[in-house]
């Protein structure tokens, strides 16, 4: 039966790493106001320790690694004994037949969000309701887009994270022929907090704070990256008022979406004559950090986004160039493209209000942001049947 308004609805996430985590259980809770959220961390190369966990600064109710195929037997209905199955879980005590969950939130990679629909589609009964499948983008989409849609295609909603990535999505469906209507527009749950607050930095309660948010992959050779840390130290050598702090992603022996082949605590630790008093490292959650921040520094980051919500004066470094490989075109237009050296004399980027709406950063004072997203998911758990998985 579908979820009704005295039955709680029922949800679990699927994440394969830290950020995926941390967008799914967010998205999971806006989109279901209320519900009982589980959380299911594939095992794999990427799967979050406890401390990464931590630092996304969303706890994780009923959480526990899973395989594919133990998430598939945990959410999957076991067909009727007279259907033939490649794969039949135990049945539920009492002969009960009704899906464990009434939402799955798939936040993983496209191949594994293809996996987890083809596999549910070998094992659901077509006579059984099963419950919405929804997937999406953590942060930028600034690659293999066609691919990873076609790969995310068969879910009942597919998250878009702006106006603009909605239309990118829709024209890429339509054009190879495949339905778009389950595109449905959904800021990323994680944007907002604190307003940026000039003040105490301008009166000297605090250094003014520069933030460079350091990426796994981008850019992805040991001379880019060592090149970026220079300019970091430089920064804070030219400025000795302020303070500069390199945000991390992980750990020694910690690993994020992507592998990180030079992490910058390696390079840091190396520099002649160590980091000047006024650089430090830092990992932690995000959100806090751009509390008492007064400039964030990247090359592509989605903490950009994050940062740019809060009005904070955002930097989108230009100094190996602006390139798809390195992510930062998706920010053209935006009036954020900016160098070390622009930096370095003090500018401060003002990013384009137009820019923002479209990219999902800000939304009109009037419009409720992801309504349309979750009227069709409300929508999809008050049929009756659920939709068919192809």
């Amino acid at each position: 039966m579908p979820a009704t308004p005295n039955s709680p609805v029922r949800a679990v996430v699927l994440a394969d790493s830290d950020t995926r985590w941390k967008w799914g259980a967010l998205t999971a809770r806006a989109l279901t106001p209320g519900a009982e959220v589980g959380a299911r961390l594939l095992r794999g190369r990427a799967t979050p320790t406890a401390r990464q966990l931590a630092d996304t600064g969303v706890a994780a109710d009923d959480a526990r690694e899973t395989t594919l195929t133990g998430f598939l037997d945990e959410v999957a209905v076991p067909p009727a004994p007279h259907t033939p199955a490649v794969h039949t879980p135990a049945a539920p005590a009492g002969g009960d037949r009704a899906a464990p969950y009434d939402v799955l939130v798939l936040a993983c990679v496209g191949h594994t969000v293809q996996a987890v629909l083809q596999g549910l589609a070998r094992r659901w009964p077509d006579t059984t309701r099963r419950p919405v499948l929804v997937t999406g983008y953590c942060g930028v989409v600034y690659e293999k887009l066609t691919e990873g849609l076609l790969l995310r295609h068969g879910a009942d909603l597919l998250l878009a994270g702006s106006p603009w990535d909605a239309r990118r999505f829709r024209e890429t469906l339509t054009g190879v022929g495949a339905d778009a209507r389950s595109v449905a527009t959904w800021p990323l749950p994680f944007l907002g907090g604190t307003p940026h607050d000039p003040e105490p930095a301008a009166r000297g309660d605090r250094p003014f704070r520069v933030v460079f948010a350091v990426q796994p992959s981008v850019p992805d050779g040991p001379a880019a990256r060592r090149y970026l840390l220079d300019r970091a130290i430089g920064h804070a050598r030219r400025h000795p008022g302020r303070e500069v702090v390199l945000k991390l992603r992980s750990a020694p022996g910690e690993h994020t979406t992507h592998v990180e082949e030079t992490p910058y605590q390696r390079l840091a630790a190396r520099v002649r004559g160590g980091l000047p008093a006024n650089v430090r490292l830092a990992y932690g959650h995000m959100g806090e950090l751009l509390d008492t921040t007064d400039l964030l520094v990247t090359v592509s980051s989605t903490a950009a986004l994050e940062s740019l919500s809060r009005g904070v004066p955002t930097a989108v470094l230009t100094d190996l160039g602006v390139r798809e490989p390195l992510g930062n075109h998706w920010f053209t237009g935006s009036d954020c493209l900016t160098s070390w050296d622009e930096l370095d004399a003090g500018h401060l980027p003002e990013a384009d209000p137009h820019w923002l709406a479209d990219r999902g950063v800000t939304a009109p004072s009037a419009a409720a942001p992801g309504a349309g997203a979750r009227q069709a998911l409300a929508e999809l758990l008050a049929e009756a049947d659920g939709p068919g998985l192809a």
